[in-house]
């Protein structure tokens, strides 16, 4: 169909377009701070975000920044020690307290009593039973072998417990503890044998 058979009129559209009219889309050109700012942005928070991740951490750890890096910091700082008079003993040396010393060398060798040593007790007081009464107390302080009897002789001046060797002392002692008798002798004449009890008195 030719223009001349077209049975419309002109419109809007079927006018031809102008030439110095603009075509498409236009925008107006971008200035120079609208190109560069993100860049800025990214320069700026790049260090802050970053120095804030390493203070964070710094804190979480309680780890301390050294700001100088010297050791002076983390010398201790000395002790103040009492100064020491002259003469006095030094304060780090135990002193022994003066009634706890050692115990001699005679204290801890001494032997024990025996109690199947022999004890033979002489009355010599001439008190009916008074020997049989002293070996009564013995049996009951544990000795096992005691004999009573009469003594004949010289007698001693106050009762006495012999013994005949430096290994019946012990056992000596523990027989006139026994009998309330304070004098104890060793005399292998008075005792041949183990421990000899000569009462001239009634036992206490």
């Amino acid at each position: 169909m030719s223009k001349a058979d077209y049975p419309y009129p002109d419109d809007e559209f079927d006018a031809p377009p102008d030439p110095t009219a603009p075509r498409g889309v236009h925008r107006a050109p971008r200035s120079a701070w609208s190109r560069w700012w993100p860049f800025l942005v990214v320069l700026v928070l790049a260090p802050a975000l970053a120095y804030g991740i390493v203070a964070f951490a710094t804190r979480g750890g309680d780890l301390p920044i050294s700001s100088g890096g010297s050791d002076a910091d983390e010398t201790p700082a000395p002790t103040a020690t009492a100064p020491q008079t002259p003469g006095a003993e030094p304060t780090g040396e135990e002193t022994e307290p003066a009634g706890e010393q050692e115990p001699t060398q005679e204290e801890t060798s001494a032997p024990a009593p025996d109690f199947a040593t022999t004890v033979t007790v002489y009355n010599a007081a001439g008190i009916q039973g008074l020997a049989a009464k002293g070996a009564e107390r013995l049996e009951q302080a544990g000795f096992t072998e005691v004999v009573p009897t009469n003594f004949t002789g010289t007698k001693p001046e106050a009762s006495t417990v012999y013994y005949a060797s430096e290994e019946d002392s012990t056992t000596a002692s523990v027989v006139a503890s026994a009998l309330g008798i304070s004098a104890v002798e060793l005399d292998p004449a008075q005792a041949p044998s183990g421990v000899v009890v000569v009462l001239v008195s009634a036992l206490p």
